[in-house]
C-alpha cells in the first residue's frame, strides 16, 4: 500500500470529530484556519464556536465593529489574525458579493491568507488539487522521507511543497491534506513520538536511522526580546481608573490598557513614582503610589517576552473620563491585562 494510501486509511480511522470538518462551506474552513494559526486545536474550538455564535455568517462578521471582534478574540494572541479575519469579511462582502474566492490563487489575494491557508480553503471546501505545507506536514515527511534539509530556509518551502504534491492524490486532496496534517498533530508529534504503534514503522526512514529526534532540520533561532512595562492602574474617589488604546503598530494593536510607561530594564518605586508625576496629568492630585501586591508577571509572546508591573496611583479627587472597573470588563484587553483585572475586582 502507497505511503497515501496508508496515511488515509490511518486517518480515516483517527481523525478527531471537529466541526469545520463536517462541511464545505468556506466561511466556517476559513474561520477554523485563522483561528489555528499558531495555536492548538483545544483552545481554538471555543474561540470557533464564540465566534459562530456571535457571527453566523461572513455578513454578521462584516457588519460588526472591530471592537467587538477583538474582544471576542482575547486570549488568543497574534491579533493582527482577529483585525485581518474582521477586515477580509468587509472586503467579501463589499467586493465580492459575500462569495469566497473558489480557487487557490484567488483565495492568495485575502488579507490573512497565505500560501498554507489559501490551500487548505482551497482543498477543504472546493477539492482542489493543492497540498499544504504546515509545520506537521515538514515533520511527517522530513522523517519519513529522512529528508535534512533546513526548513528555515525559502527553498526547502519549495522542496516540501513539491514532494507534497507529488504525493497528492488528485481524486483525494482534501481527504489526504487533513490526513497528513492530523497524523502529525496526533501520531507523528515533536516530541517523544510513540513510533512502535506507528502505520510507517517499517519504513520511515527517520527511525531507522535513529533522526526521529533531530528532524525535520530547523537551524534559525528565533530572537527573543526583553521588554519591561510599568502599568499605571489609576483610582480616584468614586473608584474609576484610567484606560488607553493602544494605537502604535507592533503587538496588540487597538486593544486597550491602562497608562502604560516602557522602560528599559525592571524597575523600582524610587525610580517609578517620579516617572508617574512627572508625566501624567489626571486632573486630580496624586495621594499615593504603590506596587500592587503581587510578584511582577513574565508575559511570554513568540518574539518577546513582556515583564510586566501593576502600579496603584490613588488620586485625592474625580478623574477626568474615568471608567469604572466593571466597565473594564467591556473593553478588550490583552489577556494578561485581563487576567489583573479579574483578579482585583474578584
Amino acid at each position: 500500500m502507497t505511503f497515501s494510501n496508508s496515511l488515509i486509511q490511518w486517518y480515516l480511522q483517527s481523525k478527531r470529530d471537529l466541526p469545520w470538518r463536517n462541511t464545505t462551506n468556506p466561511y466556517p474552513i476559513w474561520l477554523s484556519e485563522i483561528i489555528l494559526q499558531q495555536t492548538r486545536v483545544a483552545q481554538g474550538m471555543p474561540y470557533f464556536s464564540n465566534f459562530l455564535e456571535f457571527f453566523p455568517t461572513i455578513y454578521d462578521l462584516a457588519q460588526s465593529d472591530e471592537q467587538k471582534v477583538l474582544k471576542l478574540w482575547q486570549g488568543l494572541g497574534y491579533y493582527s489574525r482577529a483585525r485581518n479575519l474582521h477586515q477580509t469579511a468587509q472586503y467579501i462582502v463589499s467586493e465580492l458579493g459575500g462569495v469566497f474566492p473558489n480557487s487557490y490563487s484567488g483565495l492568495l489575494k485575502l488579507k490573512g491568507v497565505g500560501e498554507y491557508t489559501a490551500a487548505a480553503i482551497a482543498s477543504f471546501a472546493y477539492n482542489e488539487p493543492v497540498p499544504v505545507v504546515d509545520g506537521n506536514v515538514f515533520r511527517v515527511l522530513s522523517r519519513y522521507f529522512g529528508i535534512e534539509s533546513d526548513i528555515s530556509l525559502g527553498k526547502t518551502k519549495k522542496e516540501f511543497t513539491a514532494l507534497a504534491a507529488e504525493l497528492l492524490p488528485k481524486d483525494q486532496p482534501a481527504l489526504f491534506n487533513q490526513a497528513i496534517m492530523e497524523f502529525g498533530a496526533l501520531q507523528c508529534v515533536p516530541k517523544s513520538p510513540n513510533c512502535e504503534n506507528c502505520i510507517f514503522n517499517s519504513s520511515c526512514v527517520a527511525l531507522q536511522k535513529g533522526w526521529v529526534g533531530e528532524l525535520p532540520v530547523k537551524s534559525k533561532k528565533l530572537k527573543v526580546r526583553h521588554r519591561y512595562f510599568n502599568y499605571i492602574v489609576v483610582t480616584d474617589k468614586y473608584g474609576n481608573t484610567k484606560i488607553q488604546q493602544r494605537t502604535d503598530k507592533g503587538i496588540w494593536h487597538n486593544l486597550y490598557e491602562f497608562p502604560l510607561i516602557e522602560t528599559k530594564q525592571e524597575e523600582g518605586f524610587e525610580t517609578i513614582a517620579p516617572l508617574i508625576q512627572n508625566n501624567f496629568s489626571f486632573g486630580a492630585s496624586v495621594d499615593r503610589i504603590e506596587e500592587w501586591n503581587r510578584i511582577g508577571i513574565v508575559h511570554k509572546l513568540s518574539h518577546q517576552h513582556l515583564n510586566v508591573k501593576f502600579w496603584k496611583v490613588t488620586l485625592g479627587d474625580v478623574l477626568v473620563d474615568g471608567v469604572s472597573f466593571e466597565q473594564l470588563k467591556t473593553f478588550p484587553f490583552p489577556i494578561v491585562i485581563y487576567n489583573f483585572i479579574e483578579h482585583i475586582t474578584d
